[in-house]
């Protein structure tokens, strides 16, 4: 794995700070599982029948940025590049036929989501601004919290993929 780039949240901000800085390290993590792979070994599949793979991963945590931060807290309807036309599915896990172009474009949308999710926070006037999905409403406290958990989680699977593809482990 590549050397450790992530920059360490602050240890003694406000919560905004310490909520977005957090959030920043956990994507950081995600990249750095990620990095100096091939999109073969990225494609790379856990077990069976498993579907997971890194780029699965990549592409998951770019549709819940899209979902919480652009639909949920700024009101928008994006769809993702990945569901099918006439389906409400996400395809993100899905890596069956995806080629070298594919495996960067999923890097590519998901930088783009975790800008335009910054983008979201950033005008943001406070963590009590809130957003709706369906009948629920959720602060921007909640989903950044959640997302930060959403993170985590998938990165502790992100690890063990790490781990089967080169043996590369830990942070």
């Amino acid at each position: 794995m590549t050397h450790d780039h992530r920059v360490q949240p602050p240890r003694t901000a406000d919560e905004r700070a310490t909520l977005t800085a957090m959030l920043q390290f956990q994507r950081e993590t995600l990249e750095m599982k990620c990095a100096g792979l091939t999109p073969e070994q990225l494609k790379s599949r856990a077990v069976a029948p498993s579907g997971l793979s890194l780029v699965g991963l990549v592409r998951h945590a770019a549709e819940v940025e899209r979902g919480w931060f652009r639909n949920v807290i700024n009101g928008e309807r994006s769809r993702s590049p990945w569901t099918a036309p006439g389906s409400t599915e996400w395809a993100d896990f899905e890596v069956d036929g995806l080629d070298e172009s594919g495996v960067e474009e999923a890097f590519t949308i998901w930088r783009e989501e975790c800008a335009r999710a910054r983008a979201v926070v950033d005008a943001a006037d406070s963590l009590d601004d809130c957003g709706h999905l369906g009948e629920d409403t959720y602060s921007l406290r909640y989903v950044l919290a959640h997302m930060i958990e959403e993170y985590a989680r998938h990165n502790g699977h992100a690890d063990l993929l790490r781990e089967r593809i080169d043996g590369v482990t830990g942070e």
